[in-house]
Parts: C-alpha cells; structure tokens; sequence
C-alpha cells in the first residue's frame, strides 16, 4: 500500500448529477433559446428575390409554353377586325412598354378619366414624323385601365404596307373610317383617332405643337352615333423625337410616301439617324365631352357637329400649351 496512489472517486458520475444543476442547466438552455426568438432577423438585400426567383421564372415559363402551344394548335381568338388580344399583350406589348418606361419615360396624367368599362372615343394630337405617339398612348391606356386596349383608327397608307398592315391589324388597328369606329364604339370599345393625320405627324419642326386641321369632324359623328364620350388626348415630346427640317419630295413619290423626312441625323447617318431621341413625354387625358345627352340624329346639324369637333380640337390644343409653359427641359421635363 506503501507504493500505491490514491485514487480520487468523484461523488456523481456522469448521468447522476443533482437536480438542482440539471434544473439549472435547463433553465439556461430555455433563456438562451428565448434570446435567440426574440433576436431581430435581418433580411439580406435581394433575398426575397431570390427566394421567388424558382416560382417567378416557372410562371413566367408555363405562359410561355401556353402561349406557343395555342399558337401551333390555333387556339386562340381573333375578332371580326382582325385583332389578336393574346399576341398582343405577349408579342407587341412588352418592347413598346420598354420604350415607353426607359427611352420616352413617359408621365400620364387625367387616367381617373379613361372609363375602366364602357366604350370612349379618344381623340389626340397627332406628330413626331413616325407616329410612336400613338404607339405610347395605347401602352399608356393599357397599363393605366388595368388591360384595357386602345382601338386606333388608321390611314390606308397603314395596312398597304407591307409587314406594318399585318401588325396593325393583329394589335387592334382598323381603317379610320365612321361605320368600323361606330360598330367599336357601340361594342364597348376605346377607340383612338388622330385627325390631323399626315398632316400633323409630318410637319415641319417650326411648326410644332401647332394643331393642323382637324378634318370635317367625322370622328364627332361616330361618338354621337354612338353615345360614348369624346376624351381630348395631349402628347408633349413627340414633336422633338425626329425634327423634320426637310422633305426629298422625289423620294417620297418614289416610295409612294406622303413625305421623305430630313432630321438631323437622317438620311445622313442611315439606320443610326432612324433612332429617336431620348425626349421626355407626358400624356394628359382631358375631361370627357359627353355626347349622350344628343339624339343620334344631331349629327345632321353640320354646326353642331363643327362646334364639338372646335370644342376638343380647343381643349387639346390649350392643354398642349400649358404643359409646355411647365416643361423645363426637352430631354428632363
């Protein structure tokens, strides 16, 4: 025994501590975890993004697949006019949105005045040497009435282009004429109409902003026709996109065109001179004139009809002229 070390033997081996320390260590296990709830979470930028990216990128996949599918089978719907809503809204509408969003960056303003049901006549000024105003109003009233599509009523020269009358007619476009708008009208439709024609949408850079002939006011007729209400559109930033210094009018007979343009930048810099510039736009939808409180009839009253037609040709134009008293700047608004 003399030699042997003594061996030290704890009182509690493993698995036989005291209950007062196992009641404290659970006491600090249960704080530790209640600090830990009570811990504020921090969300890391982008993480919600990337938690829906998988939902996103499927929903966005299957329309797709649906949309070709209906495409190869023919299971989608045209109407009368030729328009194809589905193509619209898949095919056209996304690049327009795109310009009208980052290029023209485009400020709306009188949307409480777009009717969500119900059939309107809009009528607008019309400019900008190609006429991308019209384009940018139907994505403006698109977006603006929840889906919502804007009918436009179009020159013949429009649907005698080669690839151009196609579009137009898939995207809701049909010839300006009083029965096609009438029948649109009485259907519920938003119909778009830009009287001055050619004749605004090719004029010289000197006279912008100034309102051209509004025509024998036969876009009148069709609202009282049908009982809708005639909405004045004002476009501010079209004019400035390509300002038309010059006309080559022998090229223009050549290409069977009301006129050949001559910009700044075009023909001289060819495909690079076709881009627009970078204009600030806003669209402003006026007050409705309303036109059911007219028998149908009125419309043989040639003063009435010039006085309505004086009326929104007014409204538009002195619309224009106040936005302009406003816009600081061509290119910042």
């Amino acid at each position: 025994m003399g030699g042997a070390e003594a061996q030290v033997i704890p009182l509690h081996g493993p698995g036989r501590e005291k209950p007062e320390a196992l009641e404290a260590e659970r006491d600090l296990r249960e704080q530790e975890a209640a600090a830990r709830e009570d811990a504020p979470v921090v969300a890391f930028p982008g993480a919600d993004r990337v938690a829906q990216a998988p939902e996103v990128l499927s929903d966005a996949a299957r329309s797709a697949l649906g949309f070709l599918r209906d495409r190869l089978t023919g299971d989608y719907t045209v109407d009368e006019f030729g328009f194809d809503a589905e193509l619209t809204d898949a095919v056209f509408l996304p690049p327009l949105r795109a310009l009208y969003k980052k290029w023209f960056r485009v400020d709306t303003f009188g949307v409480e005045n777009l009717p969500l049901s119900g059939g309107a006549l809009l009528v607008s000024n019309h400019s900008g040497t190609v006429p991308l105003d019209s384009l940018m109003t139907a994505v403006a009233v698109h977006d603006e009435t929840g889906g919502r599509h804007l009918r436009g009523l179009g020159a013949d020269l429009v649907f005698q282009l080669p690839l151009v009358g196609s579009f137009a007619r898939k995207s809701g476009q049909t010839l300006a004429c009083n029965a096609d708008a009438e029948r649109l009208l009485r259907d519920g439709q938003l119909v778009g109409v830009w009287p001055e024609g050619f004749k605004g949408v090719g004029k010289p850079f000197s006279s912008r902003y100034k309102l051209q002939r509004f025509g024998r006011g036969g876009f009148v007729s069709a609202a009282v026709r049908a009982g809708v209400p005639i909405i004045p559109v004002s476009v501010i930033g079209a004019e400035e996109i390509y300002p038309k210094l010059g006309d080559i009018k022998l090229l223009a007979r050549m290409f069977g065109l009301p006129y050949f343009p001559v910009t700044p930048f075009f023909p001289h810099f060819g495909l690079l001179g076709a881009i627009p510039l970078p204009t600030k736009w806003s669209i402003e939808f006026g007050e409705p004139i309303r036109t059911d409180e007219f028998e149908p009839d009125a419309v043989e009253d040639p003063m009435l009809v010039f006085q309505l037609t004086d009326q929104v040709r007014e409204s538009i134009q002195q619309t224009l002229y106040r936005r302009l008293s406003q816009r600081k700047s061509v290119f910042r608004g």
